[in-house]
């Protein structure tokens, strides 16, 4: 498969065009954002970091009927993923009251909701991805009514597995954000999962101590990022090596150790 022109640039990730007019290749940068890119920081790894960890749930994902965008992981940064139309929404799922919400509405940090809340936010970042609520999806024709149902009910199905795959290795899914897509399929649109679930995409607590495991060590300036981010993947089993090695050089070897196999 060739590598073309870069198509897209966003945020976190690079999307280049490929011969297969069906498939792109996403490029996971180590570029961290928050605030809606008012702070900005390159940290050396985080790429790596999350292309393994979003391959990883998207393809057990997959296993359980979870139809998404991913095809392979090319390499330690890339992944071939199926071309698809973007729904302009971010699917905030919620479990625990953490974040924007707490702010919003005065909820104390740490709530735990009695069933997941599902948000819906405008994908705008000029516009600061505002809340929106399901009339605007539909009275701006974003989405169908028929598409959010599907994807209501596939949201609540990632989070069972999600909560249950985390659980089992001692880590709480407080919340995270989810992207679908429409592909053609016989003619008619699919909606899909897509885009990437990741430290970056999730609030992820230690089920023992609640120490922040995600993208938040980096909005709340808690300490560096790799170390919580390779724990998450050594908890998943996506990490073998031991924990003496660098977070970089832990995936390369990890890489080349399953090129030899």
């Amino acid at each position: 498969m060739k590598k073309g022109k870069k198509l897209y640039e966003g945020k976190a990730k690079i999307i280049y065009a490929t011969n297969d007019k069906s498939l792109v290749i996403q490029y996971f940068k180590d570029d961290a954002t928050a605030f809606n890119n008012q702070k900005k920081s390159v940290i050396e790894g985080k790429g790596v970091l999350n292309n393994r960890i979003s391959e990883h749930i998207l393809s057990n994902l997959s296993q359980i009927g979870i139809k998404n965008h991913l095809v392979k992981r090319l390499n330690m940064r890339e992944q071939v993923i199926k071309l698809v139309e973007i729904i302009p929404i971010e699917f905030i799922v919620r479990n625990v009251a953490s974040g924007s919400i707490t702010k919003r509405l005065g909820i104390e940090d740490g709530t735990v909701l009695k069933e997941p809340l599902i948000e819906y936010c405008l994908k705008d970042d000029k516009l600061g991805d505002p809340l929106i609520a399901e009339e605007h999806i539909f009275a701006f024709e974003w989405a169908t009514k028929k598409e959010i149902e599907k994807v209501k009910k596939m949201i609540l199905r990632v989070n069972d597995f999600m909560i249950g795959m985390f659980r089992g290795v001692g880590i709480k899914l407080i919340d995270f954000k989810l992207e679908f897509g429409r592909l053609k399929v016989n003619g008619k649109d699919e909606v899909i999962l897509a885009d990437e679930i990741s430290p970056d995409t999730c609030r992820l607590w230690d089920s023992m101590t609640d120490k922040k495991l995600d993208k938040d060590r980096f909005r709340k300036n808690l300490g560096d990022l790799i170390p919580a981010y390779t724990e998450v993947a050594k908890r998943l089993g996506i990490l073998h090596e031991q924990s003496n090695v660098s977070a970089v050089n832990v995936t390369k070897l990890s890489s080349v150790k399953r090129k030899r196999k």
